[in-house]
């Protein structure tokens, strides 16, 4: 079974669709094996970005980070990587495929509700970024 991280992002945890988000990948025959709600600080979310501290959409995405409280969640399941990326649909909100998370909850291009590991590796190294191993509840 793969492991993979999702942000549930600040947009989405104060407009109360954390919960219907959640029952999306429920849904979709994926356990949910970690969960936990922080308000992570800056320099958590520059750590956890850095790949992306030279583009130009660092900075403001930083700020949307720490704006508000974000639900941190790992999913298990047969191809999971591949199946929640498909679930949440493309980074542009406006362009994501109707009935998508992004879709049916984005606002825009980068405030667009979660965050989803995009490869098993870079979901293991999100997975312990955030994660012990003792909060981790596999059968």
């Amino acid at each position: 079974m793969e492991k993979t991280l999702v942000i549930i992002k600040p947009d989405a945890v104060k407009s109360r669709c954390a919960g219907d988000i959640i029952k999306i990948f429920y849904g979709n025959n994926l356990e949910l094996i970690g969960l936990k709600m922080i308000r992570p600080s800056k320099t958590v979310i520059e750590n956890f970005y850095s790949v992306h501290k030279e583009k130009d959409f660092f900075k403001p995405l930083v700020e949307f980070m720490i704006s508000g409280k974000i639900i941190v969640c790992i999913w298990s399941g047969d191809n999971a990587v591949f199946k929640v990326r498909e679930i949440i649909g493309s980074t542009d909100s406006r362009q994501a495929k109707a009935g998508t998370i992004r879709n049916l909850f984005g606002t825009n291009g980068r405030v667009n509700a979660v965050h989803a590991s995009d490869s098993l590796e870079n979901a293991e190294k999100e997975i312990s970024f955030f994660f012990e191993k003792t909060e981790i509840f596999e059968n």
